[in-house]
């Protein structure tokens, strides 16, 4: 029953952050387009099939009601009928101008924005993103992989300032004669920083890299004690030998808290944009990986997750590690999302700004047809899915087998 209560805690919380990512992805296309008199058609929170109009915006200043002329009726209907005046009515209101459409939708993963000719078709609207300005089309576009970044590092900027999990080095074996054991520490001691140098266990680092770095030197070790003291010790570091353990002398080592670091706003800042920095470009060397595993054995374990696998990982990150560490995994997984969406494939934001440029060199660009457009976006559409099929077999496969991971 437990399990089943976790697992049901773990999918509304894959739900909840995918869903934000997402929103925000498209809040930005939705901000962006409203700012730059793009019209907007509809905004909805998940995704079809609809469940309810939350709200219709008002009607741009510039929007004029159309000339109604009365359209003919079906075959078949006749004039005065119930039908008849329900088709003349539906007719009415498409000539009169109103604003974007706010929808509540079934499938709880995200959003999507819906502008006036983002299909690439001629429209005679003026105010249509097939009519924007160039500048403007690729503004918009891009406005979803900036709110993504932004959101990033909103979340690492906001953890750097409330505290960081300081991470300690723990140890369960003293060699004798080393320079732990002249210090006289004692297995369950942490090695908590090295000459002062204290880590966030979201840093990569701990004191281990330290205490190598420093191998032969004289360094100030902050040690904390079984039984909660701390105290500050000098010792010189040995130069290892291939059979001793390390500069210190200790073994059985694993990373444990020992507090929490918080840092100033420049510096919450200043590492909040690093962190994202590095955030966005990680997922690089990993997609170079990937590819080149697809293309020499199709059938080997990716080394990247899908929709299953992301969501055993913040399962495993909550009920291991807490909700600190799964709100840090949300800022990677955004940064991570605005790097997808800027690659230049279609259907993505970056496929979509490439094709656009396409169509705008002179000559060139007007070879591009609209058939050839949106054959590009679908079988784009049709890739990204196998892709997704392909990845969440293994994903089901590691939580299946565990020991497949």
């Amino acid at each position: 029953m437990i399990g089943l209560a976790q697992a049901a805690i773990t999918l509304v919380l894959f739900l909840v952050i995918l869903g934000a990512i997402v929103l925000i992805h498209e809040l930005g296309h939705f901000v962006t387009a409203r700012l730059a008199g793009v019209r907007v058609l509809e905004f909805g929170i998940g995704f079809p099939p609809r469940a309810k109009v939350i709200g219709v915006g008002k009607p741009h200043p510039d929007d004029v009601a159309r000339p109604l002329v009365a359209p003919a009726l079906p075959p078949g209907m006749a004039p005065g009928s119930p039908e008849a005046q329900q088709f003349l009515a539906a007719a009415a209101a498409s000539a009169t101008p109103q604003g974007t459409l706010y929808t509540l939708n079934w499938l709880p993963i995200g959003g999507f924005v819906k502008l006036e000719g983002e299909d690439g078709g001629d429209s005679a609207d003026p105010r249509s993103f097939a009519n924007a300005w160039l500048p403007v089309k690729l503004i918009i576009l891009v406005a979803g992989v900036t709110m993504n970044l932004l959101l990033a590092f909103v979340i690492f900027t906001g953890i750097a300032m409330t505290g960081e999990p300081q991470v300690g080095l723990k140890f369960g074996v003293v060699t004798p004669g080393s320079p732990a054991a002249q210090l006289g520490l004692v297995p369950g001691d942490i090695v908590a920083a090295v000459d002062g140098q204290r880590h966030s266990a979201f840093s990569g680092q701990s004191p281990f890299d330290d205490l190598k770095r420093d191998a032969g030197q004289p360094v100030m070790l902050t040690i904390r004690h079984a039984d909660g003291t701390t105290e500050d010790v000098t010792i010189t570091l040995r130069v290892p030998t291939p059979s001793e353990q390390g500069a210190l002398g200790i073994g059985q080592l694993s990373a444990t808290p020992v507090g929490t670091i918080t840092y100033s706003v420049g510096e919450a800042v200043q590492l909040g944009a690093q962190r994202t920095a590095e955030a966005f470009t990680l997922i690089v060397g990993g997609l170079a990986d990937l590819g080149r595993s697809i293309v020499t054995d199709p059938t080997a374990p990716p080394q990247a997750s899908g929709p299953v696998g992301i969501a055993v990982e913040l399962g495993d990150v909550l009920w291991g590690l807490g909700p600190l560490y799964v709100l840090y995994m949300a800022g990677l997984l955004s940064a991570n999302l605005a790097l997808v969406n800027a690659l230049p494939f279609p259907p993505l934001d970056g496929g979509r700004m490439l094709v656009i440029l396409l169509k705008a060199i002179p000559r060139y660009g007007t070879r591009i047809s609209l058939r050839a457009e949106r054959l590009t976006y679908a079988v784009g559409f049709v890739a990204l899915f196998t892709f997704l099929i392909w990845i969440t077999v293994f994903d089901i496969g590691r939580s299946v087998f565990p020991q497949a991971r």
